[in-house]
């Protein structure tokens, strides 16, 4: 396994849109303009900010244009914010922003009470989102939720994921994320989804969201790995999971990941310190204690004895 992992890896980080959406608590503009800048400090490159929805729909991310304002990115970081339709993608655009993501479920049920459409539905709703963005210049990002399980209608067929990825990339989506939204992935199925993405798909095109809510996530991470995967989705702390997706609350850690892939030599370009001090800042803008590992323990330090 070792002499097929890469030297280094793509984090993209997405706790102030997937993490913060979960939370029932109102967290402040100044608490997410904190967090956002946590994290651009600690070296994170990609960062999905916040979701351009109706305030009915998330709540917690009703300020999508004061926290894209409010927001500086440094030369090289590259700010997101997903657009379920054509009024979000306007939204995303007066508000400045170069990167969008688009988003449905692999499983019918899940689909509709996430976004109130049927899968042909969203797709629709894309047509008049992506091509738009893409002759802005800006990139979109697709992500496909419940491809490892769905809450209401259990296992989902492989080959509708497969498909669904590839109409994305069709549309024109840089890249799409596969996600793991219930966290009941294990390794041997990441192995068998992982490996018919890849067999129609390049690994550059694809990119892995896992939950770690049966503590599975970094094994599941690491079968990607091997396989070719190179893009991983993580929020700091382990903060968040999906409001639609019942008992789903904790995804990937950030700094659990980096923890991992820096000390198999495989570079992410993030400082473990200041990731760690970013989760901290997580756990100060929620007020609660947040799941993830190493921002608990610490880095690696050893003594002589």
């Amino acid at each position: 396994m070792l002499e097929t992992l890469p030297t280094e890896v793509s984090v993209y980080e997405v706790s102030p849109r997937d993490g913060l959406q979960n939370e029932a608590a109102p967290v402040p503009l100044e608490g997410k303009r904190e967090l956002v800048a946590a994290l651009i400090a600690s070296g994170l490159r990609r960062i999905e900010l916040t979701s351009f929805v109706s305030p009915r729909w998330v709540p917690q991310l009703a300020d999508a244009e004061e926290l894209a304002r409010a927001v500086e990115a440094p030369e090289g970081v590259v700010l997101s914010a997903l657009c379920p339709n054509a009024r979000g993608f306007e939204r995303a655009r007066a508000a400045g922003l170069r990167e969008i993501a688009v988003f449905l479920s692999a499983s019918e049920t899940h689909n509709r009470k996430n976004t109130n459409k049927s899968i042909e539905q969203s797709f629709e709703a894309f047509a008049e989102v992506v091509p738009p963005a893409l002759a802005e210049g800006m990139r979109v990002r697709g992500y496909v939720s419940t491809v490892f399980g769905c809450p209401y209608e259990g296992d989902v067929r492989i080959e509708r994921s497969v498909r669904i990825t590839e109409r994305l990339l069709e549309l024109g989506c840089y890249q799409v994320s596969i996600g793991d939204t219930i966290g009941v992935g294990t390794p041997l199925q990441t192995r068998n989804i992982v490996s018919a993405l890849l067999s129609r798909i390049p690994a550059e095109r694809l990119a892995l969201h896992l939950h770690d809510t049966r503590g599975t996530a970094l094994a599941n991470a690491l079968v990607g790995l091997e396989l070719g995967i190179r893009d991983f989705d993580a929020s700091v702390a382990g903060l968040g999971g999906c409001p639609y997706a019942p008992g789903a609350a904790g995804n990937l850690a950030t700094e659990d990941l980096v923890y991992m892939l820096e000390g198999m030599g495989i570079r992410t370009g993030v400082d473990l310190d200041r990731l760690i001090e970013a989760g901290r800042v997580a756990e100060r803008v929620v007020k609660r204690p947040l799941p993830g590992k190493v921002h608990l323990a610490g880095p690696r330090r050893l003594r002589a004895i």
